[in-house]
């Protein structure tokens, strides 16, 4: 399934991780391999291999996390393996389907993530909050717990931009003074607002009024 050119463009994207350390798969390519190979014996072992060589190995092993339907293993399972992610796109890219029927559990486990030192922790913690508790299980204490969050790393800074540049387009007014108030550092406000602006989802009049708020 390797594709070289693909290994060169998924490098270019991807400096925390070394080229030799990319095979070159593309990821519905992946997907569908993940669901056949969920099915047998070997998934088990694979699961319990960390850490893994390859990015692919990393970005499968995630996908056959999604395939569990029992929470708290799943759950486990999840933090047993996020210490061992080393980019974003595998941390992005892993969402377990049935974290959706289990909100209030789910919710003690993101406390854990964003708890702990590693940057895909803390992302993948904010990341939830922002796939799962921005629509009907929105609390003003999400965006509060998100912006409190304060550090240098790159990675947990972008994912606070994009998560705040969502909840600006599914919960404007509950969130727009978190960006009035500047509760954010400057990079990671403005770059909030810019992702917003960006976004199909919020008004003109939001995104002229937007600009206006940016820290020069």
């Amino acid at each position: 399934m390797a594709d070289e050119k693909y290994r060169d463009f998924q490098s270019a994207l991807m400096p925390t991780v070394p080229k030799e350390k990319i095979i070159g798969i593309r990821t519905p390519l992946l997907r569908k391999f993940a669901k056949e190979f969920y099915k047998t014996s070997e998934a088990k072992d694979f699961l319990s291999a960390l850490p893994h060589e390859f990015y692919e190995e990393n970005n499968l092993h995630a996908f056959l996390l999604e395939q569990m339907t029992d929470f708290e293993e799943c759950a486990e399972k999840v933090t047993a393996f996020l210490p061992f992610v080393d980019n974003w796109a595998t941390c992005d890219g892993m969402s377990p389907k049935v974290f959706k029927k289990h909100k209030a559990e789910l919710l003690r486990y993101i406390k854990i993530w964003l708890g702990k030192s590693g940057t895909y922790s803390v992302r993948f913690g904010i990341k939830m909050l922002m796939e799962h508790f921005l629509s009907e299980d929105f609390k003003t204490e999400y965006p509060e717990t998100v912006a409190k969050i304060k550090t240098e790393e790159y990675y947990i800074r972008m994912m606070q931009a994009w998560y705040f540049a969502t909840a600006l387009a599914k919960q404007y007014e509950a969130v727009l003074p978190f960006i009035e108030k500047r509760t954010l550092p400057k990079w990671t406000h403005n770059k909030a607002i810019q992702k917003a602006v960006e976004s199909y989802r919020i008004t003109a009049e939001q995104k002229a009024y937007l600009k206006t708020l940016k820290i020069k």
